[in-house]
């Protein structure tokens, strides 16, 4: 199934975060937080200004970014967790 995201929203795939932590400590996944960085999968058109010109987004498929704690709607396509959300609370690109 393709899923392509409407105006100024994008697909993030979440980036799993280590299991370890850095003094060797395994962490178990009840105690483990969402991590806050993501691979764009899919984005959208782009949003509309004023004028109803089509402006287009900063981050493209394949960019690593960082998003709030909070951001979007979580989804399950194609059996994998996926997040939904405005390109808004990304807060930037990892590069």
């Amino acid at each position: 199934m393709q899923f392509r995201p409407l105006h100024d929203r994008v697909v993030v795939r979440r980036i799993e975060a280590e299991e370890k932590s850095k003094g060797g400590i395994i962490i178990p996944d009840t105690a483990k937080e969402k991590p806050q960085e993501g691979e764009i999968i899919a984005i959208g058109s782009g949003a509309r200004d004023e004028a109803g010109k089509l402006v287009p987004l900063d981050v493209k498929a394949g960019d690593r970014v960082l998003f709030g704690k909070w951001s979007g709607t979580e989804v399950k396509l194609n059996g994998e967790d996926l997040l939904i959300m405005k390109e808004s609370d990304i807060m930037g690109i990892i590069g």
